[in-house]
């Protein structure tokens, strides 16, 4: 009974920014528990090295090569998932731009661009998905937000934050809108996740790591695998009752009182 409650098997999911990271986890996550996909990313071959690592597992990968900041690609994609599967049980929303740049200093096309990332363009995919769940009754979105769409990062963050918001808002919002009509809505909040990126900046700056791990009571990291487990959660029927929800994936960040201090690590 358990087993099935967690089993995707017969589902298709489209996931993006599936060629590395927390994308290629969730994908991979959702094929091993028997769902086919879509996969989308601008990275062909991180795509189809996840594409065959997905088929190895006996499901069916269909790698889709997309920037999924691009409104007319974004519905080019979901029209070829159509064509090749006919269906969408799950979403997950994975990539957007993540660009710095202190709030007086910003240019305001580099703002747009990041806030039509983040917002405009993943709700342009939960909106595609959406019409296709409704339709049918049944679907569940996931959406990747941030610690910093409920609270400030400083550091620079500030397009990303605002973003980032607009997301946790998106999420509660459809969430109340589809969730009475069969489609639930949930976002998952990561901390710093090492993705080649942040090992970039980590390693132009020595004491950045030394800063992120003094926000994380668990003492590490979050790695991209992670996600793995919470995203089969959230895609079935396990978590039926759960919808609108803002899922900390944090290390224990968001719990940590700004004055206080991570525990002993021994």
């Amino acid at each position: 009974m358990i087993q099935e409650l967690f089993s995707l098997a017969g589902r298709v999911a489209l996931v993006s920014g599936a060629a590395s990271g927390m994308g290629r986890a969730m994908a991979l996550a959702l094929a091993d528990a028997g769902a086919d996909l879509l996969i989308a990313d601008i990275n062909a071959d991180g795509l189809n090295a996840t594409a065959d690592e997905i088929a190895g597992m006996g499901r069916r990968a269909l790698p889709a090569i997309c920037d999924v900041t691009r409104i007319e690609q974004i519905r080019a994609m979901f029209a070829q998932l159509d064509e090749e599967f006919g269906r969408i049980d799950i979403l997950g929303n994975v990539a957007g731009p993540g660009k710095l740049g202190k709030p007086e200093d910003i240019d305001l096309a580099l703002m747009a661009d990041v806030v039509h990332g983040l917002t405009v363009a993943r709700f342009c995919c939960c909106q595609e998905a959406g019409r296709r769940m409704l339709a049918v009754g049944a679907g569940s979105i996931i959406n990747i937000c941030s610690i910093g769409g409920v609270s400030a990062l400083g550091r620079g963050n500030f397009p990303y934050s605002v973003g980032m918001g607009g997301v946790a808002q998106m999420t509660r919002e459809l969430s109340t809108e589809w969730s009475g009509r069969g489609v639930r809505v949930n976002a998952i909040l990561p901390a710093q996740v090492i993705n080649p990126g942040l090992a970039e900046r980590m390693k132009a700056d020595d004491q950045l790591e030394t800063q992120f791990l003094s926000g994380i009571p668990i003492g590490r990291l979050g790695r991209p695998e992670d996600i793995a487990g919470l995203s089969v959660f959230l895609a079935s029927d396990a978590s039926a009752w759960i919808t609108g929800a803002l899922i900390p994936f944090d290390g224990g960040n968001l719990a940590l009182n700004a004055g206080g201090s991570p525990g002993p690590s021994a």
